[in-house]
């Protein structure tokens, strides 16, 4: 059986805490497919063809590791790659809520789906996209946080 993960967000942009989880999955399933998502509720800094060209580069020596973007309910989403698997990251227990509510929806939704929640490495634990993007925009050293290619793109889009 080929168990495969959909690991989505919006990765605007990819940190080394979204590496790190999906490098730590890639040991517990056979794919992991990283939908990077249009949201058209949030205005990210990256458009979704960036954010999706970054995170295949980020992640592109990772043979398991497929980057899409995606638009749309997360569960036809799933459904669609044939998969029934949602894998998620929790850092701390106020993601907990959140992603509790989620997972608990997708499945009322489609009762075949179930979320997988791991936790991040020690020294991710702290690290979100949004602090990153906050950090860099006020002039701060991120470079410890994100790829050195995101770092590139994050100084380029800031300038």
């Amino acid at each position: 059986m080929n168990r495969k993960a959909i690991y989505p967000g919006t990765f605007d942009p990819i940190t080394n805490g979204h590496t790190d989880l999906v490098v730590r999955a890639t040991k517990l399933f056979d794919e992991i497919v990283v939908a990077v998502a249009h949201n058209p509720d949030k205005t990210p800094m990256f458009g979704l063809n960036q954010r999706v060209d970054m995170a295949q580069q980020v992640l592109g020596d990772l043979d398991n590791v497929s980057v899409v973007g995606f638009s749309g309910l997360l569960i036809d989403f799933v459904a669609a790659r044939d998969s029934n698997i949602v894998l998620r990251g929790l850092r701390a227990v106020s993601d907990f809520e959140f992603e509790f509510q989620l997972a608990s929806m997708n499945r009322r939704l489609n009762p075949n789906i179930e979320t997988v929640f791991l936790t991040p490495g020690e020294k991710n634990t702290f690290l979100s996209a949004s602090l990153v993007r906050e950090i860099a925009k006020l002039n701060g050293n991120v470079s410890e946080f994100v790829h050195p290619l995101v770092f590139a793109a994050l100084q380029q889009q800031i300038k």
